[in-house]
């Protein structure tokens, strides 16, 4: 039978760069799903907040005219690396889709890299204030050695090695790029919008508490009032409850994909990866010129 530390006496008997993607897998899919999933929401939530981002994703209108189809897709494909591997006709699929979409459109380099960035920092941080443990020092060098592989999968140039890198890279990136743009909260409203759609009539409850999670730099970014001292200290009292309440439940005895999640919403019957996500046609609204070479 396992116990509750088991697996993580697992994952530190494993080589953090040759194992990455099995301790990765161990991570989000048996000791952290849920905190997993919470956290990259915020991730990509996160980087409205730099205008050439936020801009563009309000131009393609795919976050505010079909914002449950986007999230559905974004975990969808990124579940599908994890779940099969980067060398799996489905990891390549997956991959594919994501690239054919990102180049059709003018992105720069050190917007990539940092979304990159937010998938490796904010499990981090997110997990530390609110999982049953911390993670440990092998679960963030694998973390970072997966997305390094992402990465470079994405074609994306200058990547950050060690987690600490990745943890300055977003950082700094963040107290350079954070600004108001009038599309980007936009999207973000949308985004809130879908994410308290999930809880029926807690809808507005949900809401307020997703405001109370968001740290000042996002809350300046994109014009939101100041929560309440109250409402922040209730919305991240009940994550930290909720921890302390995992880690007395017997471990995960099965693994559980994003594609398990009841987010998920818009495949009851099946998906096929090679028709997830966009299509984008030159001229079309959300779709500028697509562009031969990806600047920095």
């Amino acid at each position: 039978m396992v116990k509750r530390y088991d697996r993580l006496q697992q994952i530190r008997r494993l080589d953090p760069e040759q194992d990455f993607l099995r301790i990765y897998r161990l991570m989000s899919t048996h000791e952290f799903p849920w905190d997993f999933t919470r956290a990259l929401e915020l991730a990509l939530y996160r980087t409205y907040a730099v205008p050439s981002i936020g801009r563009l994703l309000a131009e393609t209108a795919e976050l505010t005219d079909r914002p449950q189809k986007r999230y559905d897709d974004t975990a969808l494909l990124l579940d599908t690396v994890v779940e099969h591997g980067f060398t799996s006709a489905e990891g390549r699929t997956a991959v594919q889709r994501i690239n054919r979409m990102h180049r059709s459109y003018d992105i720069s380099n050190d917007d990539m890299r940092y979304v990159l960035c937010t998938f490796v920092v904010t499990p981090k941080r997110w997990i530390d204030a609110y999982g049953w443990r911390r993670l440990c020092d092998h679960e963030l060098r694998a973390s970072a050695a997966y997305y390094r592989t992402l990465g470079a999968h994405l074609g994306i140039m200058e990547l950050p090695t060690t987690y600490e890198d990745f943890e300055r890279c977003l950082d700094s990136y963040e107290a350079e790029r954070f600004g108001w743009d009038e599309g980007a909260r936009k999207v973000s409203d949308a985004t809130l919008d879908l994410m308290s759609s999930w809880y029926g009539p807690l809808a507005p409850l949900a809401r307020g508490a997703s405001l109370a999670l968001l740290d000042d730099s996002l809350l300046r970014a994109f014009r939101y009032e100041r929560p309440r001292p109250a409402a922040r200290a209730v919305a991240r009292g009940a994550l930290r409850l909720r921890g302390r309440a995992v880690r007395l439940l017997p471990p995960r005895r099965a693994p559980h994909y994003a594609r398990q999640n009841r987010e998920i919403k818009g495949y009851p019957n099946g998906y096929e990866i090679a028709a997830l996500g966009t299509f984008p046609v030159p001229g079309v609204r959300g779709c500028p010129v697509p562009h031969t070479q990806r600047t920095s």
